[in-house]
């Protein structure tokens, strides 16, 4: 081989193997997420509120007599508006006892509004049309954050009449769209009393920890970050950083990462649905499945003697005979699959064309499973 050929065989050898590389660092590109994806600042959580009240206005579907609460409640709120009745007296059929849930954000002002889900607590038959009467919204430490009122949307209805039932979705259970205003401010710190803030992974895992800090430190200067755990990374900001704490998470939040994902089949046998990664081996092994069908059919008969017999024998009647019949049937379709270093994407897609039910799919990967040539996690719901 003459010099010049070497040169031009080195030359596009080494175009291919910058092809390749450029390649693999596409792929990790496309695999990349925010850092604000893959988890949150310690400190940076939203609050759970919830509260009893009322719903009037209903027609006729609110709670039954029986419910003592509802009627003791009506009674209470008449007394605020200098009404005394005897709680034996009310009637409750057009208002309903209902508990009220909310969400309150990790910073909420004064003022702000809440979307408010109302459920139905005693037997009311349905909700449509009716009003939430003013209802205060406590925290777990007993403070009232927020005040709930307002008309209820329910997207459903039911009516009965002699026995005949009419209903659409869910009736007994209804939002208030921005029903709720704050009335005690929350503001969530993420600063810790050393001044450090700490990133928690929505999913732990040791390799995408090392790669957050590794990213952090990159993006952010050596030594802002340090992997504590599988699920925690201390981020140590500089006093400069801690002026505009504001701009670092902002920054820090745009940071891309490519997360390790465990490799990691779900599998629901009530629906059928198989999810994997595009990328889940599967080691050497070959699949033979078939179907056999055995039925097995009686037929009953009876056996009536002629008229002469009758009349001239002594013990003949009427006999009643079964005649069995077995039938042993293979449906077709059954095959052989040989995978070698496939991925599940690879196996489901072979078994797809040779028209292979779902189901079969999941007792195949059952027993892919089983015989450990399956390197992930089989999950089954």
């Amino acid at each position: 081989m003459t010099r010049a050929a070497a040169l031009a065989c080195l030359t596009c050898l080494a175009l291919l193997l910058g092809a390749g590389a450029a390649h693999a660092r596409d792929a990790a590109a496309d695999d990349e997420v925010r850092l604000k994806d893959l988890g949150r600042l310690d400190g940076w959580r939203e609050n759970a509120l919830s509260g009893y009240g009322l719903v009037t206005g209903l027609a006729g579907t609110g709670d039954s007599p029986r419910n003592q609460a509802t009627r003791q409640s009506i009674a209470a709120v008449l007394q605020n508006f200098d009404v005394k009745i005897a709680p034996e007296l009310v009637s409750s059929r057009n208002s309903a006892a209902v508990l009220i849930t909310a969400t309150l954000p990790p910073q909420a002002r004064r003022g702000a509004t809440l979307d408010v889900t109302v459920t139905s607590l005693g037997d009311a038959r349905s909700l449509l049309g009716g009003s939430l009467l003013l209802a205060p919204l406590k925290g777990p430490d007993g403070r009232i954050y927020a005040l709930a009122q307002g008309p209820i949307s329910v997207g459903g209805y039911k009516y009965d009449m002699n026995g005949n039932v009419v209903q659409k979705n869910h009736p007994t259970v209804g939002m208030v769209p921005a029903g709720a205003l704050v009335e005690s401010p929350v503001s969530a710190s993420v600063l810790s009393a050393q001044e450090r803030l700490t990133f928690v992974l929505a999913q732990p895992d040791y390799t995408t920890a090392n790669r957050i800090a590794a990213a952090v430190n990159e993006g952010l200067g050596v030594g802002s970050a340090r992997a504590l755990s599988a699920g925690e990374v201390e981020l140590r900001p500089t006093p400069q950083q801690l002026a505009d704490l504001v701009d670092f998470v902002s920054r820090l939040e745009g940071l891309r990462v490519a997360p390790d994902r465990q490799a990691r089949v779900v599998i629901n046998e009530r629906t059928g649905v198989i999810v994997s990664g595009g990328d889940v081996r599967i080691s050497k092994v070959s699949v033979a499945y078939g179907e056999l069908k055995v039925s097995i059919t009686t037929e009953n008969a009876v056996s009536q003697p002629t008229g002469v017999l009758l009349d001239r024998s002594e013990g003949v009647r009427t006999e009643l005979y079964a005649n069995s019949r077995v039938e042993v049937a293979e449906q077709p379709g059954g095959g052989f699959v040989a995978a070698t270093h496939n991925t599940v994407t690879d196996l489901v897609a072979a078994l797809s064309r040779m028209k292979v039910s779902t189901r079969d799919v999941i007792s195949i990967l059952q027993a892919i499973k089983g015989a450990g040539a399956l390197h992930a996690e089989l999950v089954i719901q």
